[in-house]
């Protein structure tokens, strides 16, 4: 009888545990050539789920609704992007801002709670440059680290029913 009740404090602790982890963190895969050279289309990463970004750190976000959408895109059929947060709050977009600048934001001062994203491959990627800021009721988290495919499973097998894939 004494045994049990520290089994069972062990295991409340495990529980827990895992359910910090899979509400802190996510595990998700980039589809697409974005974000080359620092990630491949194929590469998992692990995202710390925040709202706080800096700039030159990498993030993942909720896709922006397309611009002639009816509804919002419920949460569970999101898409999520995989970008680099180049300008913050309060800081101007540079003037000499990339072309193509479809929402002519070059030159603004960014609004609070929002920020400008670029993919590392700017040939590729869709970002800021086509659909503007980004604000923070989007943010997921932040890209912490690559998991090396030995890793993969194991993070996998804590994060069970995390989104499939965020686009480069």
């Amino acid at each position: 009888m004494t045994l049990v009740l520290p089994a069972a404090g062990v295991l409340l602790t495990i529980g827990l545990l895992g359910l910090w982890v899979r509400r802190g963190f996510l595990v998700t895969t980039v589809d697409g050539s974005s974000m080359e050279p620092a990630l491949r289309s194929g590469d998992r990463v692990l995202v710390r789920r925040t709202k706080r970004v800096r700039a030159g750190q990498v993030i993942v976000f909720a896709f922006p609704d397309p611009p002639n959408a009816r509804a919002p895109v419920a949460k569970r059929d999101r898409q999520l992007l995989v970008k680099r947060a180049v300008v913050v709050p309060g800081d101007r977009v540079p003037v000499e801002w990339e072309y193509p600048d479809i929402h002519e934001i070059a030159g603004t001062a960014v609004p609070p709670g929002s920020l400008v994203v670029l993919g590392d491959n700017r040939a590729t990627s869709w970002d800021s440059r086509h659909y503007g800021f980004v604000h923070r009721d989007r943010f997921i988290g932040v890209v912490t680290r690559r998991l090396p495919r030995s890793e993969i499973s194991e993070v996998e097998n804590a994060h069970r029913g995390s989104p499939p894939s965020s686009h480069g």
